[in-house]
């Protein structure tokens, strides 16, 4: 599918608005208190949805550090993605559900998903990986370094990793379990698999080189 991105200029810092009540409410910001917040969108194409989306931001006191905007080629849907800061004080948490709740029902939006990663429960995840293990490791340390804000439950793998390994250190010094299932052309383990990964809000694929039949899709 071919998209076209309107590209949307990412703003950093403080008080860099055009509305002088703005620009007030962005100098009374505690940095210390400064919380980062996302917001997926998806509703019809229409003008002035991210007129709107900004303004809801802007006027509780909050500022865009980044914007994701796309619109499908021969469709007409609207997509995007915002990234913010805010002050939670100035800005409860139900009152954002709200004020985007209203914004959803204005353009009748099929998708609206604010996510506060400092306030609201991390997302569980499993994490399947094979022999290849740069994108798992990869993954390992941003969830280490605070950059990936969610718990990971287990991860699982077709690979046999030995106990002196780098993986394995790093999983039991922070309580990760890690299974082995051995599969096969005709056994991907995968009701086993399913078993595991119960309780959990996702399934991430770590550069996981085994074909998934579209039943366990389904299932997941």
């Amino acid at each position: 599918m071919n998209l076209r991105q309107r590209r949307v200029p990412q703003v950093f810092g403080f008080g860099r608005r055009s509305s002088s009540s703005s620009s007030r409410s962005f100098k009374s910001i505690d940095p210390s208190s400064v919380t980062h917040g996302i917001h997926v969108f998806q509703c019809p194409d229409a003008v002035g949805i991210l007129a709107k989306l900004s303004d809801c931001i802007a006027s509780r006191g909050g500022n865009i550090l980044g914007a994701d905007v796309f619109v499908p080629e021969n469709k007409s849907v609207f997509y995007s993605r915002s990234e913010f800061i805010f002050d939670p004080v100035k800005w409860p948490r139900l009152q954002m559900d709200e004020d985007f709740l209203r914004i959803s029902r204005m353009f009748d939006a099929t998708r609206s998903v604010v996510r506060v990663p400092k306030l609201d429960p991390k997302f569980k995840i499993a994490v399947l990986a094979s022999k290849q293990e740069h994108c798992l490791i990869d993954l390992l340390h941003s969830w280490q370094d605070g950059r990936l804000p969610v718990d990971i439950t287990r991860v699982i793998s077709n690979h046999d990793r030995f106990p002196n390994t780098h993986v394995i250190r790093f999983l039991e010094r922070n309580g990760i379990p890690y299974h082995y299932l051995h599969t096969t052309n005709e056994n991907k383990r995968e009701d086993e698999i399913l078993d595991l990964v119960q309780n959990t809000d996702f399934l991430v694929l770590a550069r996981y080189m085994q074909l998934i039949s579209s039943k366990f899709s389904a299932e997941i």
